[in-house]
């Protein structure tokens, strides 16, 4: 049996960035990994997805040519240099990833793991052969994977899911989408800019309803004009096919019942945790309902000496909030305490234009009971945004009117994650919105908006 002083089972960014930080300071360590060298974000998640959508940007742009007084003759979209340059910037942060894995000094092992003991590891490696190794800290760091629904006629419909839909062979002519949310969202948009029909199936009764109800509005306005259709209050009653790229959508709402007729299906109903093969029992370790690895606020689970990072905690799945899980672990590790507890957490939707949101929405600051002041700007009055041709969507603030505390923001503009960034940073060093209000920013950019925006607080 082979000992370290830390296992980290996968290779997402808290547990990878954990384990070459451990192996740097002259520890041993391993890293263990099913097959996706830098985890899902690098191979099949945010840089795949974002290297596609900003091609599609470049497509919209090119048709919208005109409008900017450049003559240029559209003449379609090459859906295989697409993915050929989506697979090229994949391959190049893989290569990246690898070439930091192997200079930390660390034990990199591509194979699956699962607990045989407490915390005893065996894992069968890419070439069949299996090894046993045992470490007095271990991390999981699992991950998750797209959840598959539970439909009629499901297992006879060739369903694509986030991973499968960005390496088809051709552009879909149609696709039809199961699910309103931010992973169904930013295909729909860029599918239909590069040249698909696109139909949206969701069952919540207005759209991106975790967002501001005027930002939702909003969204849903833009993809109606840019001609994605969205199905609200709909609930699917099965899917049907009918073979080759045939495929039928039997949905009901308040209103009727329809069929959708497409020629491909995406499923983007939600994430699961990657659990289920990993034996945690054998090491002491029970997963919720779910099947999430329950930790507490400082990423520990019950079994003393274990954590876990990343999606597969039950936390927020984003990349980043795996980033400040290994600092939170790594943190714990030199004995001093750090938590998650009260973590300011943004994120971006990745449509266009971009939405930023942070902290507390309207709603959410007045169910905490506080008297709120409100202000909103519409992207059209600002005037980077309309050198750019770039004026739709809106911003807003949420400010706590007794001390003039930024309790929430929402950028839903060009750049609005990075717009987000400074109203964030703002956040966490306890400024006032006055004191943003009244702060010089550089002109033209869109951060200086946020001088128009606090202006506005009713």
């Amino acid at each position: 049996m082979d000992q370290y002083d830390l296992i980290v089972i996968g290779g997402g960014k808290g547990g990878k960035t954990l384990a070459v930080a451990e192996a740097k300071s002259g520890r041993r360590v391993a890293l263990i990994e099913k097959g996706m060298i830098g985890g899902s974000c690098i191979n099949v998640a945010c840089i795949p997805t974002k290297t596609l959508v900003h091609s599609a940007k470049v497509a919209e742009l090119a048709r919208q040519a005109a409008r900017f007084g450049i003559r240029l003759a559209f003449d379609g979209v090459d859906f295989d240099e697409v993915k050929g340059r989506k697979n090229s910037v994949v391959s190049e942060m893989i290569g990246r990833n690898r070439r930091l894995f192997d200079s930390s000094g660390m034990d990199f092992v591509l194979g699956s793991a699962r607990f045989s003991g407490l915390k005893i590891v065996e894992v069968t490696q890419q070439d069949g052969s299996l090894r046993t190794m045992t470490a007095d800290r271990i991390v999981v760091n699992t991950g998750t994977r797209p959840a598959v629904p539970k439909l009629p006629g499901a297992e006879s419909v060739p369903m694509l899911d986030s991973t499968s839909i960005q390496n088809l062979d051709r552009l879909p002519d149609h696709l039809v989408i199961l699910g309103g949310g931010v992973i169904g969202c930013e295909f729909a948009q860029l599918f239909r800019r590069l040249g698909s029909r696109v139909t949206i199936i969701d069952r919540n009764g207005t759209f991106l309803p975790r967002e501001e109800p005027e930002i939702g509005a909003e969204a849903l306005a833009i993809f109606r004009e840019e001609g994605i259709e969205v199905c609200l209050s709909a609930a699917v009653e099965g899917v049907v096919s009918h073979g080759g790229d045939r495929v039928e959508v039997r949905i009901r709402s308040a209103e009727a019942e329809r069929t959708i007729h497409g020629t491909h299906l995406l499923a983007a109903l939600g994430r699961v945790p990657n659990t289920d093969e990993l034996n945690a029992p054998a090491t002491g370790l029970e997963p919720d309902e779910k099947g999430y690895v329950r930790v507490d606020e400082f990423l520990r689970t019950s079994v003393p000496g274990i954590w876990a990072v990343g999606d597969v905690n039950g936390g927020p799945q984003f990349t980043h909030a795996s980033l400040d899980d290994y600092r939170i672990v790594a943190t714990n590790l030199r004995g001093e305490a750090k938590s998650a507890r009260n973590r300011l957490m943004p994120y971006t939707i990745f449509i266009d234009p971009e939405l930023g949101p942070v902290g507390l929405t309207e709603a959410q600051a007045r169910i905490a009971g506080y008297d709120v002041s409100v202000a909103r700007l519409p992207a059209s009055a600002i005037p980077r945004a309309v050198t750019m041709g770039e004026t739709r969507g809106l911003l807003k603030a949420v400010v706590d009117r007794a001390t003039g505390r930024i309790l929430g923001f929402s950028g839903f503009c060009a750049s609005g994650g990075e717009v987000m960034a400074v109203v964030q940073m703002a956040m966490q060093g306890g400024l006032t919105a006055s004191q943003v209000r009244d702060t010089v920013f550089s002109h033209p950019t869109m951060a200086e908006a946020l001088g128009d925006l606090f202006d506005r607080l009713d």
